[in-house]
């Protein structure tokens, strides 16, 4: 038996810790530990209530947006803007967030996620006049392999071809997220920590030329997507095909929805959405309705005071205790109806499959038919990646349709007054999935606040009876072929796409 622990995880925002026990080369049990404290939800009692949605946007430098939109949801809510919001900013609102994701999702694959099956040093072998292979061959030349080197060895197998175009792409694709932060820079004023977000709607107001710089924008985002990144996804699966059926987890999916298709409700588990809201499991492949009662976080893993455990994060509580005896993590254990559920691209991806949207359906089946692999394929680590890069077409599409959509001259904001007391929820999916805020409004001011995010759900250690959490279930039973070199594990990792600075609250 021995003890392969990981830490830092690298190529992830944050700081995570996996501490794994291998015997006869298989995972027999796994932690996940999320390091560092923030306190966020700390700091925003007692503020003006209007203070959230741009305090909350520093939980994370990588997926702000959507905490703006969750932020901004939420005290809508709170002050009874649920349905007053005026449909331009609805859809502004869209696009902030929308081209935010898309470009996320490129950064994952190829920054992040893709150099665990890319061996870039196969660039040094490249004798072409493409210029931007050149640029990394001559990087790599000069002996200054960073940011692809350290890295584990061992399980490198796309053609010598493959990994040089890769290559090309992964700097292309620096260029892709640069279109992507300058379109969101448009309506939102700067980027990251967006200032156009706001209760009511948002600052901005459309121009025609604004939205045409938009457009340009987004079209060159969406020739990346459908002629890059779906394909290096596709030809990376193909290859690594037995991803396809490694890493499954739970098996339980939890999508809350995102984009507004309409506003005329005030109840966001019911409102008309991109993606569907609700829960999915493996076993049957249905689609159950979204109930937002079901949600509690244990903490008898996790350093926060045993008082707080079990709670509705509208009942939640930041007590820290720090080296509690059995405490692992900085992040907490939520759970849906006392079970175990993964979020994430995966899970919206998947909602909205079974619920029989035309379009994914077509993509999903499409990409399935690719691989000939079955739907089962879904829960993996090469399933997570295609649910990502499908995720992000569908946004990328409906962009522009949310563009045009746009009518200069009407209303992006809707008044109102700070109430003298009230609570608040807001919901959304961010890059990494389903991402939830509470307030509880007291004398006008912020008496409790609370963010359970993605990462929370995905990174959770074990809960108060025991169960490990989606990414810790993910682990366990991998065979790691070499324990110093266990890229098996990190690979599962970070198929999740983790953000720690979000997670730890």
């Amino acid at each position: 038996m021995a003890k392969v622990t990981i830490d830092p995880i690298t190529r992830i925002e944050g700081h995570l810790k996996i501490e794994t026990t291998v015997e006869d080369g298989v995972v027999k049990d796994a932690r996940s530990t999320g390091n560092l404290f923030r306190g966020i939800e700390i700091i925003l009692r007692g503020r003006d209530p209007r203070d959230a949605q741009v305090i909350s946007q520093r939980i994370c430098g990588v997926c702000p947006q959507s905490h703006g939109v969750a932020s901004a949801l939420c005290l809508d809510s709170a002050f009874g803007l649920g349905d007053k919001i005026p449909n331009n900013a609805r859809l502004m609102r869209n696009l902030i967030q929308g081209v935010h994701v898309a470009q996320d999702h490129v950064l994952h694959f190829y920054h992040l996620g893709a150099l665990d099956y890319v061996d870039v040093a196969d660039v040094a072998k490249y004798q072409g006049r493409d210029s931007e292979l050149n640029s990394v061959k001559d990087f790599i030349s000069r002996g200054q392999l960073g940011p692809f080197m350290p890295r584990y060895e061992g399980d490198y197998r796309l053609p010598v071809e493959v990994n040089q175009m890769a290559a090309a792409h992964y700097l292309q694709a620096l260029d892709i997220r640069r279109t992507g932060h300058e379109a969101v820079a448009i309506f939102s004023g700067k980027i990251p920590h967006s200032v156009g977000i706001v209760p009511g709607g948002v600052t901005d107001i459309p121009t025609v030329d604004k939205i045409t710089a938009f457009l340009w924008k987004v079209k060159k985002l969406q020739d990346f997507i459908d002629n890059v990144y779906i394909p290096d996804v596709i030809a990376v699966a193909s290859v690594y095909s037995d991803y396809l059926e490694i890493g499954a987890g739970c098996k339980n999916l939890l999508s809350y929805g995102a984009y507004d298709l309409q506003g005329d409700d005030a109840d966001l588990t019911r409102r008309k959405r991109l993606f569907k809201q609700g829960a999915v499991s493996a076993a049957d492949l249905k689609l159950r309705e979204l109930d937002m009662s079901c949600i509690t976080e244990g903490v008898k893993y996790s350093w926060y005071e045993d008082s707080s455990s079990g709670k509705h994060p509208s009942h939640g509580e930041t007590k820290p205790e720090y080296g509690k005896p059995e405490a692992y993590s900085w992040v907490k254990a939520p759970r849906y109806g006392g079970e175990v559920y993964e979020v994430g691209p995966l899970a919206r991806v998947c909602a909205s499959y079974v619920a029989g949207d035309p379009d994914i359906t077509r993509l999903v089946d499409w990409a399935l038919g690719e691989l000939k692999a079955p739907k089962a394929a879904l829960f993996s680590v090469m399933g997570r990646h295609l649910a990502r890069a499908i995720s992000a077409k569908v946004i990328a599409d409906n962009l522009e349709k949310w563009l045009l959509q746009l009518k200069p001259g009407e209303p992006t904001y809707a008044e109102y007054e700070i109430p003298e007391e009230g609570a608040g929820m807001g919901l959304t999916e961010g890059a990494r999935g389903a991402l939830g805020h509470w307030i509880e409004i007291k004398d006008r001011k912020i008496a409790n606040y609370q963010a359970v995010v993605p990462t929370t759900w995905n990174a959770s250690p074990r809960d108060d009876v025991g169960t490990p959490g989606p990414m810790e279930q993910a682990l366990i039973g991998t065979k790691v072929r070499d324990k110093d070199n266990p890229f098996e594990l990190v690979r599962i990792v970070r198929s999740f796409d983790p953000c720690l600075a979000c997670a730890i609250h």
